[in-house]
């Protein structure tokens, strides 16, 4: 078991994580959707954070807002040494996702996907890797070749409001 490796700390003032990697802002209009949002560095109840908002629509085929990190500058990481994602969140009570990306997600629309809530007030959590399904892919979760992490607000209809203070692997 490798010690824990801090993805993101909030320790940046800007959207890069401790990686070197920085985060951005994806939304369904990629696709035509009309879903909108925004991602900015700032402070909730005292630690810092990087706050995803907006609104997901359904129209146009839409249905998602996603704060994305790509996981090394190189193209993959390996995660092998490790159980799952810790995250240190604080929401709108509304149930997220982490979606992962590995070699094998060759489409935009693959990846593996665990969910979780963020309440409203902080919290830290652990999704073992385990815990995450594939999607529109038949292939399992290859941790050695991961590429991109990504925190979703999808699928609905939906108010997004996610604070994320800490992103690590355990």
């Amino acid at each position: 078991m490798a010690d824990p490796l801090v993805i993101d700390d909030r320790s940046r003032p800007d959207l890069a994580s401790n990686l070197g990697t920085s985060w951005r802002l994806v939304a369904d209009s990629v696709m035509g959707g009309v879903s909108s949002g925004r991602l900015e560095p700032t402070v909730v109840d005292g630690r810092a954070c990087l706050r995803l908002s907006g609104r997901v629509s359904l129209e146009n085929n839409g249905g998602f807002l996603q704060m994305s990190l790509d996981l090394g500058p190189a193209g993959e990481f390996d995660a092998s040494a490790y159980t799952g994602i810790e995250l240190t969140v604080r929401g709108n009570g509304d149930t997220y996702n982490v979606h992962l990306r590995n070699r094998d997600t060759r489409i935009v629309w693959q990846s593996y996907r665990a969910g979780f809530r963020a309440g409203p007030e902080w919290q830290t959590l652990r999704l073992p890797f385990s815990e995450f399904r594939p999607y529109r892919i038949d292939r399992p979760l290859v941790l050695r070749h991961l590429r991109r992490l990504g925190l979703v607000a999808i699928g609905r209809e939906m108010t997004a409001d996610l604070c994320v203070a800490r992103v690590a692997l355990y």
